[in-house]
């Protein structure tokens, strides 16, 4: 569920934009069509592996382009979101930008037409080949705005998933082993209990929880499942077995103490620093929490993927798009082709990121292999799921709202399919 934690970032990205060196301020009007003029947007933090990746870009482009200079703009996240269909629409566009992906971010821009046909350069280029079908997913959009087809109008050169962060240390003092399967993470939750710790980090007031729920109900779901659900392209029917495993096991683990009942209201920060000080052994979440507990932890730590699942969430990263009144486009497409080449897609999953193009050899960070790694098994069995509050526009408050409930034992897993089917029936495309 990125859009909580998006606001995380943007919020960092914000406190540290003082820090963010800005090629050239510039007017209006600096970004003219003389082809001297890079205007690049972007929100990622400068400490970022992306912020980290793009400014080694944005050098490496100047090198190759004499004469040419990159004026890059930090801009929050939250800023572009709202000022992007007023800003495309006008003369201070920008020639290449980060935007979040889906139906109603980038697709939506793609329908009102803001947005430039990247289809022609994605063949020429090679992007395409580059891109696992999951990945690619979030690039394409049809006429209706809906992604998974289409034209395509992004580019993302990172990706992103969910998966296990455990303390080792705490699993070792207790005597318990890595889990490989299903049965043996309950078994290692079950210890945990009984020593009077609670297992897992949770955050109920923001998509953790979401998260867990989504994961549940995903161990028994395809890609024909995930399809309906994300895609439309059938039935999706909250009852199911899958959604009403989910629901029901996450209120069990509730009652069983896996996940505490005051985490209702938990924020996602919250249940991410329980983790850092060693409160919490397990915490469920994305690989953007990775750099950070890579910096912060003060133990010995790992990863790995929920076990007995095929599918977990994750997606394609944010995209690189070109407005439509873009001055610079030529100049647009190959910083983008910088961004996919091997030199930059290895420094991003040195510094904790996952690149969707890296060379294996190139990565030499222990940590950042598995990382790499995990995904390439998930890309590989096309395992991406993409985020649960995705499908209709709303959802995400629904989903939060209602798993709160089944934290704090207000409301059955029954009404909580109930809400949720009303809630995406609601809000999901009439056919």
């Amino acid at each position: 569920m990125m859009t909580a934690r998006r606001r995380v970032v943007a919020t960092a990205a914000a406190v540290l934009s003082g820090a963010l060196l800005l090629a050239s301020c510039g007017d209006s009007d600096s970004g003219g069509s003389d082809g001297k003029t890079l205007k690049l947007w972007h929100y990622e933090g400068p400490d970022s592996a992306m912020g980290v990746a793009w400014n080694a870009a944005i050098k490496e482009f100047e090198k190759t382009h004499p004469g040419v200079k990159v004026e890059f703009e930090e801009k929050g996240f939250e800023q572009i979101q709202k000022t992007a269909p007023m800003v495309l629409n006008s003369d201070d566009a920008p020639d290449l930008m980060e935007y979040n992906k889906g139906n109603a971010t980038a697709g939506l821009l793609s329908k009102q037409g803001l947005l430039t046909d990247l289809s022609a350069e994605a063949t020429k280029r090679g992007w395409d080949k580059k891109l696992s079908s999951g990945v690619r997913t979030t690039s394409q959009y049809d006429t209706n705005g809906v992604m998974g087809s289409g034209k395509w109008y992004g580019i993302p050169n990172y990706a992103e998933y969910t998966m296990v962060f455990y303390n080792k240390d705490l699993f070792k003092k207790y005597g318990i082993q890595e889990p490989t399967t299903f049965d043996e993470l309950t078994a290692a939750m079950d210890k945990f209990v009984d020593e009077g710790i609670t297992p897992l980090a949770n955050a109920g007031a923001e998509y953790m929880a979401g998260q867990y729920l989504y994961q549940l109900a995903l161990s028994k779901a395809d890609r024909a499942w995930v399809d309906s659900y994300q895609l439309y392209k059938g039935k999706a029917d909250f009852h199911d077995a899958a959604w009403t495993y989910g629901a029901e096991t996450f209120a069990d683990w509730v009652k069983k103490g896996y996940i505490s009942k005051k985490s209702s209201g938990t924020k996602a920060e919250d249940a991410g620093v329980s983790f850092i000080q060693g409160k919490s052994p397990i915490l469920f979440s994305g690989s953007w929490w990775y750099g950070r507990f890579a910096a912060e932890n003060t133990f010995d730590w790992g990863t790995f993927l929920w076990p007995d699942s095929d599918m977990t969430a994750g997606s394609g990263g944010n995209l690189w798009v070109v407005p439509k009144g873009a001055k610079n486009k030529e100049l647009a497409y190959d910083f983008i082709d910088i961004t996919m080449s091997k030199k930059i897609q290895n420094l991003l999953g040195n510094k904790g990121g996952v690149p969707v193009a890296a060379d294996p050899a190139g990565i030499t960070d222990p940590q950042a292999k598995a990382l790499i790694a995990n995904f390439n098994t998930l890309s590989e069995r096309d395992g991406l799921a993409f985020y649960p509050d995705w499908p209709v526009p709303g959802f995400y408050d629904v989903l939060v709202s209602e798993t709160q409930k089944l934290i704090t034992g207000s409301a059955k897993p029954e009404a909580y399919l109930d809400a949720v089917q009303e809630a995406y029936d609601k809000g999901a495309p009439k056919t």
